[in-house]
């Protein structure tokens, strides 16, 4: 059975972008009678810690939304296990390196992210050992700089090269490349859509995923929602959360609406509607569903408040 998921990390409220994705991810499931799952992607401790409660909030705001999902939600941090086990049988080794080394060596930056230039791959045993004393290593899978390609509905085909990328942090917990993909494998998840700031991942993702034995998904990376100044909608915005947005007057039905109109889909008060008015249609090809969202929540108010649909 076709199955899809959303997963957010439980740092902060779900935003109006957040919640696009997450109405996106559940039409692109529950439009082929798929399965749509919830997973918690808490593994920053840190971060989930400084934002007690928030998890349940998310889950909350979901289902106020109208979403439903299939069986328990699960949780990454009650996973650590499962992660180990997934790699033991891949070419690994440990790195020493330091963000700032991998920046110095690096020839090719892509965007944020810089390619692991191979610097540990060869050390001896006696510089493993002599670096170990300095510093904690981290896990790197080696893959030698493949090509692999990923299909998503709307980018079509994406290759991108695969470098030797960490697998574990040198604190011992799981990178999120490696849980995203055990998990993702071990729930039977083939359709991932989710923003398309992840899609230069999803090619080491889907090769890291054919060598676990899982079934590479198909994706749908879709548009950010940006704020005013152009730049990603974060927590230091005006809020946008529902408990926000139904305190200043917006009902959810014109969230709902809302969020349905922002990616050029039909709008609709429920989710079941929406399903039924593009149930057969290819809604995915929706150019604007790939393009940044501009939120200006003061209009949403405005409009609301003053009965603009």
């Amino acid at each position: 059975m076709p199955t899809g998921r959303f997963a957010p990390s439980p740092t902060a409220r779900l935003h109006l972008g957040n919640l696009r994705t997450a109405l996106l991810a559940w039409l692109f499931a529950r439009e082929t009678d798929g399965r749509f799952l919830l997973r918690i992607e808490d593994l920053d401790q840190q971060r989930v810690a400084a934002a007690p409660g928030i998890a349940a909030t998310q889950l909350t705001d979901l289902g106020r939304l109208g979403l439903d999902w299939d069986g328990p939600v699960i949780r990454q941090s009650t996973r650590l296990e499962l992660y180990r086990q997934a790699v033991s049988g891949l070419d690994t080794y440990e790195c020493y390196c330091t963000r700032r080394e991998i920046a110095q060596a690096s020839q090719a930056p892509h965007g944020d992210y810089r390619p692991y230039p191979g610097t540990c791959a060869q050390l001896t045993t006696a510089e493993r050992a002599a670096r170990r004393v300095a510093r904690p290593a981290a896990i790197r899978v080696r893959a030698g700089g493949e090509q692999f390609t990923i299909e998503d509905r709307l980018a079509g085909r994406v290759t991108g090269t695969v470098d030797d990328f960490v697998l574990f942090r040198n604190d011992g917990a799981p990178a999120y490349n490696l849980a995203v993909v055990v998990d993702d494998g071990l729930q039977g998840v083939d359709q991932v859509c989710r923003g398309v700031d992840l899609l230069d991942s999803a090619p080491r993702q889907a090769w890291l995923a054919n060598r676990l034995g899982f079934t590479v998904p198909e994706y749908l990376h879709v548009g950010l929602a940006i704020n005013q100044r152009g730049g990603r909608l974060a927590k230091r915005d005006q809020p946008t959360d529902l408990d926000t947005l139904t305190a200043r007057g917006v009902r959810l039905a014109e969230v709902l609406r809302l969020l349905c109109v922002s990616a050029g889909l039909p709008p609709a008060d429920t989710p079941g509607e929406l399903l039924a008015a593009v149930r057969g249609s290819r809604w995915w090809h929706q150019p604007v569903i790939g393009q940044p969202w501009r939120v200006d929540p003061e209009d949403l108010t405005h409009r609301s408040l003053n009965g603009a649909e």
